[in-house]
């Protein structure tokens, strides 16, 4: 189903990338006010990640397409916003290379793992929701740059979350490595 409303709400996050980095080049916006309209269209976007599963569920609409799209959407967004991020000088290259590099490799795991039809032993575990939650935070926190409510101070916040990201994306990144080894042996003998 390409069409139906959850899966209507994952496209909604690859049709928000160009709008979020669009956002930092219109002219005539200053920048509090570009890092406002971002932050609060990443949080939009991110929400829907929730709302399409829900939604999946709740009208007995999932799909394997749906399946599909769902985590492509989330690594678009993430790695588009990571990438506008690193342009503006607010997180670190290091952390936009394995973010970026481990959503490159684990998808390539994954896509081998479906071939040799060992594609369980590479399902989504915790530590990967984990880290997909800390980047979700740590993103807007960057975007805004700036004291949230008087007294959060996110360029701080977010610089300690990215990296704890980037923490999570290696560890997430070795256990499932871990977890495809032994099929990967078996296979590949």
């Amino acid at each position: 189903m390409f069409f139906n409303l959850p899966t209507l709400f994952t496209w909604a996050r690859i049709a928000a990338i160009p709008l979020i980095v669009v956002v930092f080049y219109w002219p005539g916006l200053a920048e509090p006010t570009q890092n406002l309209i971002a932050t609060a269209l990443f949080v939009l976007f991110a929400l829907t990640d929730w709302a399409d599963g829900y939604l999946a569920r709740k009208l007995n609409q999932t799909s394997a397409f749906g399946a599909f799209l769902d985590p492509v959407a989330d690594k678009f967004l993430v790695c588009a916003c990571v990438l506008v991020l690193v342009h503006l000088g607010r997180a670190d290259v290091f952390v936009a290379l394995i973010i970026i590099g481990r959503e490159i490799a684990i998808s390539a795991l994954r896509e081998w793992m479906a071939m040799i039809g060992a594609n369980k032993s590479v399902a989504v575990h915790r530590v990967g929701k984990l880290k997909t939650m800390v980047q979700m935070v740590a993103i807007p926190f960057l975007l805004y740059d700036g004291i949230a409510f008087g007294v959060i101070d996110t360029q701080v916040w977010g610089t300690v979350l990215i990296w704890l990201a980037a923490v999570l994306t290696v560890w997430s990144m070795i256990y499932y490595l871990q977890k495809a080894l032994p099929e990967i042996r078996a296979k590949v003998r």
